[in-house]
Parts: C-alpha cells; sequence; structure tokens
C-alpha cells in the first residue's frame, strides 16, 4: 500500500521523561517485536500519542512552535484570539482580514491586496513550500496520530499480557480509539476533505467528504465507549492508564480517569462535533437536542479530563513556548510572538475578575505590510510570577514548569456552554443564563448572575458568545466558532464584526470599526499529500469550492 510522508510513523516513541521508557534491547532501534511487549506497547501507546501526535513531524519551526502553540495558534489568529507579525510560513496573512473601515470611514485592506484569505491560502499550498505551507502542519499532526493508533490497535491484539489480559488490552484499545475520534475530528473540522486509514504506515487515495471523516471520528468514540463499558476490573484498567498518561499530566483537572469519566469526555467531544461544523442558521431541532442529550451526559465540575502540562525537561510542553497563551505573554504588547486581540479583550465584561489575566501596557505598532488589524495596547499576565494574582481565578497563561494547564480535549466549560447554546435555542433561556452563570462562577468571573434577567434572546445569544469568546480562549474554539456564527463570511453575506476595537498604524484608538474577515471556512487538503498521494478515481473534491 501506498505511504505518504505524512503517515509514516518511527515506531515505538520514547517517553523518556515520563519513566516509562520501551523495554526494548536497542532503544535507538526499536522494531515490532520489541514493542510486543507488555511494556513495549505501553510505551508506545504513550509515546505514539505526546510525541508523534503533538510534537514530531519532517517540517516544523521554532518561531510558532508545535501543535499546540502552531497549528492552534493559527486557529487563534482566525478567530480573533491574538495576531502575529512573524511570517513564518505566513502566520502575519492567516488572521489578516481582507479590510478593515475605521471610525473616520477610511478602509484599511490587506497588505495582499487584491488577494484574499481564500486566495493566499491556495497560492502558498505548495509541497515546494515544504514546512512553510501552513495547512501542512494539522494534518500532518493528526495523520501521525492516526498511523499511531493503528500501530497500538495492531500491536495490542499481538502481546500476551500478564494478569488480567483482557483488561489491558481493552484498555489500550479504548486509549487508540479515543485518540483516533480526536484526531478525525479535527480533520473533519478544519479540511475540506480527508482520508479514513485503519492499517498501519500506510495510506490510501480515497479522500471522502469533511463529513464522512466527522462520521469516522464519532464511529472510533463510539468503539471507545463500548470498549470501556466492557471493563470490569478497574484497579488493572486504572493501573495501565495510569502508565499511558504522562505523570506530569496526572494533575490538577487531568488525571487517571474512570471510565464512566472517560465516557464524558466521549460524549463532550461527540457534541463538539455536531456544533462546530454546523452553522447556527443551518443547526436543526434534532441536533439541538442530540447536543442537549449528549452535553447531559457530558463532563461534569469534578470529573478528571485530558490535559497537558509542562515539566522541567519540556518532553511534551515547553512552560515558555508550548502553549499559544505561553506564546502571547510577554511583558509588553507585542513582545512575544502572538499579539494579544484587541477584540478579545474588548470581550470582557466590566468588573470580570479573569480580566487579572490582561496587563495594559505601551501601544505596539507592527509593521503596516504584516497586517492591518493586529496593533494592540494589552499582553497576557503571566500568572505564575504576577504580585497578587487573585486566589480563585482561572489562569489564560502560567509559564512556571507545570503551571499551565492545557485542556487537550473537552472541559467542563465547554460541554456547560454547549449545554447553555442548546438550551437557548430549544426554548429555555432561563436554563441556558444559568449554565453561563455556571462558568463564570468555576472560572472565579466574580460577574454578577445574568439568569433571570431577561427572557431576550438576542442578549442571551450575546451573554454565550461573550462568555465563549473569554471562557473557553486559547483552547482552540475560536475560529470553530467565528465560523459558525458567520463572522468570517464577507460582509456582503452577513458577516464580519462592527463596533471593534481597533489600532491603526498612527495609533488611534478606533471603537466602532468594522472588520471584514471573509476567510475560507475549510482548508483544502495539504498539497504535501496530494503531491505524493493523488485522489482515486471516486474520490471527494480535496478543494473548497469557496
Amino acid at each position: 500500500m501506498k505511504k505518504t510522508i505524512l503517515t509514516i510513523l518511527i515506531l515505538a516513541a520514547v517517553v523518556t521523561s515520563c519513566k516509562k521508557e520501551l523495554n526494548v534491547e536497542n532503544p535507538n532501534s526499536p522494531t515490532v517485536q520489541s514493542a510486543s511487549t507488555e511494556s513495549g506497547v505501553i510505551s508506545l501507546a504513550q509515546g505514539g500519542v505526546y510525541q508523534d501526535g503533538f510534537r514530531e513531524l519532517k517540517y516544523g519551526d521554532g518561531v510558532f512552535g508545535l501543535f499546540w502553540s502552531g497549528a492552534m495558534g493559527f486557529h487563534s489568529m482566525m478567530g480573533d484570539e491574538v495576531g502575529a507579525e512573524a511570517a513564518n510560513a505566513y502566520i502575519n496573512q492567516i488572521g489578516c482580514p481582507d479590510y478593515v473601515i475605521l471610525d473616520n470611514g477610511n478602509k484599511v485592506v490587506n497588505p495582499n491586496a487584491p488577494a484574499k484569505q481564500h486566495d493566499f491560502l491556495r497560492a502558498v499550498n505548495l509541497n515546494g513550500n515544504q514546512g512553510q505551507n501552513p495547512t501542512y502542519y494539522e494534518w500532518a499532526y493528526m495523520y501521525n496520530l492516526i498511523n499511531a493508533c493503528n500501530n497500538i490497535l495492531d500491536i495490542a491484539n499481538k502481546t500476551t499480557f500478564t494478569g488480567n489480559a483482557g483488561a489491558k488490552k481493552a484498555t489500550l484499545q479504548a486509549w487508540a480509539y479515543w485518540w483516533k475520534g480526536f484526531a478525525y475530528a479535527h480533520i473533519g473540522s478544519i479540511y475540506y476533505a480527508g482520508l479514513i486509514v485503519n492499517t498501519p504506515g500506510a495510506t490510501n487515495g480515497n479522500y471522502v467528504t469533511k463529513e464522512a471523516i466527522i462520521t469516522e471520528s464519532n464511529a472510533n468514540l463510539d468503539k471507545a465507549a463500548t470498549t470501556l463499558s466492557g471493563i470490569t476490573d478497574a484497579a488493572t484498567y486504572s493501573a495501565v492508564l495510569g502508565k499511558l498518561i504522562p505523570d506530569f499530566c496526572q494533575v490538577g483537572h487531568g488525571g487517571v480517569l474512570s471510565t464512566s469519566q472517560w465516557v464524558k469526555n466521549i460524549n463532550t467531544l461527540k457534541a463538539r462535533n455536531i456544533l462546530v461544523n454546523t452553522p447556527v442558521a443551518k443547526m436543526t431541532t434534532a441536533q439541538w437536542t442530540s447536543i442537549l442529550s449528549l452535553t447531559n451526559a457530558g463532563i461534569g465540575q469534578s470529573d478528571l479530563v485530558f490535559t497537558g502540562r509542562s515539566n522541567a525537561t519540556s518532553d511534551f510542553l515547553d512552560p515558555t513556548s508550548g502553549t499559544v497563551s505561553a506564546k502571547t505573554t510577554a511583558p509588553s504588547a507585542g513582545a512575544n510572538t502572538y499579539k494579544l486581540s484587541e477584540r478579545w479583550v474588548q470581550d470582557f465584561k466590566a468588573g470580570d475578575k479573569r480580566l487579572a489575566n490582561v496587563a495594559l501596557t505601551k501601544t505596539w505598532i507592527g509593521n503596516s505590510d504584516r497586517g492591518n488589524i493586529f496593533n494592540t495596547r494589552y499582553t497576557l499576565v503571566d500568572a505564575g510570577t504576577a504580585a497578587n494574582f487573585p486566589s480563585g481565578v482561572i489562569q489564560f497563561s502560567n509559564r512556571n514548569v507545570g503551571g499551565y494547564e492545557l485542556f487537550l480535549a473537552g472541559s467542563y466549560e465547554e460541554n456547560e456552554l454547549m449545554k447553555a447554546e442548546a438550551k437557548l435555542y430549544l426554548g429555555d433561556i432561563p436554563g441556558a443564563l444559568t449554565s453561563i452563570d455556571n462558568v463564570r462562577d468555576y472560572e472565579g468571573s466574580g460577574l454578577a448572575h445574568v439568569s433571570g434577567t431577561t427572557n431576550d434572546i438576542t442578549v442571551a445569544k450575546e451573554e454565550l458568545r461573550r462568555e465563549r469568546r473569554i471562557g473557553l480562549a486559547f483552547r482552540g474554539l475560536s475560529f470553530y466558532d467565528a465560523r459558525r456564527w458567520g463572522v468570517i463570511n464577507d460582509v456582503s453575506a452577513g458577516g464580519g464584526r462592527t463596533n471593534a476595537v481597533v489600532i491603526d498604524n498612527s495609533a488611534t484608538l478606533n471603537t466602532k470599526a468594522t472588520i471584514n474577515y471573509n476567510f475560507l471556512d475549510y482548508w483544502d487538503v495539504p498539497d504535501n499529500e496530494l503531491a505524493y498521494n493523488p485522489p482515486a478515481s471516486g474520490s471527494a473534491p480535496t478543494k473548497n469550492p469557496n
């Protein structure tokens, strides 16, 4: 079968810092046979996810970084949480709108005009650009992860386990199905088409629609849930899962999930699959009902979830550069890779204690040939070193080792806000507002409750919009929201943002600006893949017609 540069996994990656090293005679040359031991397949399962899925690629860049700072940073830029001036992989253009109309009526166009983001992404989506192709990264990471999971499933079937072999094998299978579901969710939520691959180290040319990819995501999540429901030996299960999740990630909201907690995480991710891939204007009552059902059975306040942390040797995340928020934290505005968006800060409500995460500094003005809305007065505060950071308030950035808690998949806040949105569109405005209050209380906002203050759906929608922007910041969800709410659409089609705060290139503060983002909703399949793996006859289109 065909292999591409994106799906070939170095078998049995070793995460040495996690103290669960691969048990092989020559650790520098792991083989299928050496991984086919109990300790070997567990090491493979951990390294395949945390290393191959989120760190190891053929190409890379030290400016935007790895998956959680780079690929997810691209989402944050298109979701207008952050901006960028650096041109590595053209990141300064990823979040650059078509134009902004300032308070005085002046229209400031994209420096690359007349090319729009659609045209720009296609112009640079070339295999010859190698790692400078921004559409390459998420695809490559996620197919690395899928291939790792295929290896786990294959080798687990060939491994002889001690003790309760059934429980150990089932735990590894649930792990692999969960992360495959996660990876397909990412592919289907950003690319116009994808590949369904179930054979280790191989691929195929049968490209399918993004909808089929989401279906495959849900199928794997369902397999994980079914497998978990069949595990009755809790002690053996917990022992294996405790070896799969790095020790330094087993703190805070992260840890060894019970099987029931894991199923709740699955339900939350399935609800996300529906929500983020359907424009609000096209959502049906049946879909809202499904989301409400899934979130009612989703992550609760006390449930453990999948999180990431840094450690002293930066084996998974670097504390100062491994996440979007870390790369947006600096003593002054504009002094780090990502520049904190004025529109994101604008979405805080007055009196929100979470504003302790934001510092007002001297206005930063970037190069006018790099963007038109990225100038900013703000930067994220390092809560790990900040004096008198308020107790009980969520920390959007903490650059101490192990200080920042990164949510890898779902969270209580996301689940509760999806529940709120479903309630809102199903006619339960008081219930929706209560869920919004729950999240604000959970994150220590100190805001007065809005439940019971209005039955106006327009007011309730605005409360929800602002809370998703703030409460779920830097979790890779902002672009999905902007897309499904129509914000990224051309102004002529009802998109864009009005009454926006923008600092223009003369450092003038505008508070009534209009921004026309006009971004591509789903990316074309990367040419890095197509150049080596062209579509087979009957494949779905790999280029978005928009």
